[in-house]
């Protein structure tokens, strides 16, 4: 049997090693979702899973969040929730999906104290998965996404299936029916953007990689050929404009180079971030106060409109989810934090009267077909009677504008604080030369032990 997993797989195993630059950015991505992982642990959807599954002890393998242990299939669903559950993890375009917070907790759940693991190890692993997303992205999307599928628990989960597989040394067959086990448990509506179980998404898709690896290593066996053929993932989960594989090739510039990732520099939907970036380009360019604005208008894509649901959010999760709240927030403050996003942030008055002056509408079918992203514009009524517009077709933290060295340890100095936690705490001045770490797991146990204590 043939198909296109064991193309990709092939193609995955025959990349003997990556760059020192690609791993410098895999890097980056790991450290940033740890970051993201740490302040989530307290969220209300990661208390609500481990109390689902009261599994965790010392009998454990996997490390947690909350600095305990569990089976590898419960630590990849705690871990891969609280990565996503503040919606501050980065984006990644050819997935459409939060490419990290799947990854990063499913690779963690098999980096175990009986399973040594380097720095490189992982990073490469980390790599492979998300060479593997893009893959699997590459057939279906944006088609794939705008029908209404959430990219990370679909295909995010398929290509870190992967890369679990890949760091459990499999070859390129077991790495292809990982793929395809994963194919069979991959699922996950937008519709429940602006819920608890949206971050769920993530810590599902990370345990379904992982268990999906773990049966491909014991035997068993899917169709390969299952995102191509009749009834497959295409098929059903493809959408009208969806292209398929028939023209797919390798690329011999690794993803994380040639697209990259966005990191994320507002704790909020990526729907909303480009608006945001050009609503504070104008304020800048232009010393706007706010009650100089008389109204904001946004045009965004199709998905994005569909996204932000919320344009009165009665709780943080539905403000991540709003554009008139983040921009309102963002009109006001000059930035973003994780601060904004609770309950006493949601009653300011004065926000509530700022988001009465946003509006938001999308791109027409039309005006869309053919483009894989068009910009987001924001148009400024000034009370003088002026109008200034802007458009950005890329957020803050993405390849093309990328966050500065300073900016990422500003952000994960802000996720640690989060939890009354700084770098003066045991393991975290050494995440940022991951590379050069010999046992990952040693590592992650000492960072993590720090958030059980404090």
């Amino acid at each position: 049997m043939t198909g296109i997993l064991l193309n990709i797989a092939g193609a995955l195993s025959r990349r003997a090693t990556f760059s020192t630059s690609a791993r410098k950015k895999a890097a980056d991505a790991v450290i940033d979702t740890l970051g993201c992982m740490i302040a989530g642990a307290e969220d209300n959807s990661v208390i609500a899973v481990t109390e689902a599954f009261p599994s965790a002890g010392p009998g454990g393998s996997s490390v947690l969040v909350t600095g305990e242990h569990s089976t590898p299939s419960i630590a990849a669903l705690v871990n891969g929730t609280a990565a996503h559950a503040l919606d501050f993890d980065d984006n990644f375009h050819p997935a459409r999906a939060h490419a990290s917070a799947v990854l990063v907790p499913a690779l963690m759940a098999v980096t175990t104290a009986d399973r040594a693991v380097s720095g490189i190890q992982f990073l490469d692993a980390y790599l492979v998965g998300l060479e593997a997303q893009a893959a699997v992205g590459y057939g279906v999307n944006p088609s794939h996404y705008n029908r209404g599928w959430h990219g990370t628990s679909t295909v995010g989960a398929i290509g870190a299936a992967a890369g679990v597989a890949h760091l459990l040394g499999a070859g390129i067959d077991e790495m292809a029916q990982a793929m395809s086990l994963a194919t069979s448990m991959a699922g996950g509506p937008k519709g429940q953007f602006g819920t608890r179980a949206k971050p769920i998404h993530a810590g599902l898709a990370a345990r379904n990689a992982v268990e999906a690896a773990m049966l491909a290593l014991s035997g068993v066996a899917g169709r390969l050929d299952i995102l191509e053929r009749p009834q497959g993932f295409l098929d059903l989960f493809g959408g009208d404009e969806a292209r398929g594989w028939s023209d797919w090739q390798p690329d011999e510039t690794p993803v994380i180079e040639s697209r990259g990732l966005v990191t994320k520099l507002h704790p909020c939907c990526a729907s909303t971030h480009r608006a945001i970036d050009a609503l504070l380009d104008l304020v800048q360019e232009h010393a706007l106060d706010p009650e100089d604005i008389a109204a904001i208008d946004t045009k965004v894509g199709i998905s994005a409109v569909k996204n932000l649901a919320y344009p009165s959010p009665a709780d943080s999760m539905q403000a991540r989810f709003s554009m008139q709240y983040c921009l309102a927030t963002a009109l006001e403050k000059g930035s973003l934090s994780l601060a904004d996003f609770t309950a006493a942030a949601l009653e300011n008055p004065g926000r509530q009267a700022l988001m009465q002056r946003i509006s938001m509408h999308a791109y027409t079918a039309e005006e869309e077909r053919g483009h894989e992203r068009l910009p987001h514009i924001v148009t400024l009524s000034l009370r003088n009677g002026d109008v200034l517009q802007k458009t950005r077709l890329h957020a803050n933290g993405a390849m093309e504008i990328p966050l500065t060295s300073e900016q990422k340890r500003i952000k994960f100095a802000n996720c640690l604080s989060w939890r009354q936690m700084s770098y003066k705490h045991a393991g975290f001045d050494q995440l940022g030369d991951l590379s050069r770490v010999d046992s990952v797991d040693s590592l992650l146990s000492v960072c993590f032990s720090a958030t059980a204590t404090d």
